[in-house]
């Protein structure tokens, strides 16, 4: 049931801004691991496409592309040893 843009939580969904309180059940580490992951790919996809199209090289700044690697790794190995942590 949707009541002014946020779902009850007798149906298991969240609103948005339940990210936000400091009990919830969702892993931030992961969602921001995911969502860099997600934009490492998408520059990895994009560099393929303008050299099969244009061929020519993405040109990417290395700063950049290693920070969402270092998030990514940072998040999903903080995320893991809590997991492991906890047992």
């Amino acid at each position: 049931m949707v009541f002014l843009g946020k779902m009850t939580l007798t149906t298991g969904q969240y609103s948005m801004w339940s990210l936000f309180k400091d009990k919830n059940e969702i892993n931030e580490k992961n969602v921001v691991g995911f969502a860099s992951f997600v934009v490492m790919c998408l520059f990895a996809v994009a560099d393929l496409l303008t050299s099969i199209l244009a061929d020519k090289d993405l040109i990417i700044n290395e700063v950049v592309y290693n920070s969402f690697v270092w998030v990514t790794l940072g998040c999903f190995g903080i995320s893991s040893f809590e997991k492991v942590k906890k047992k």
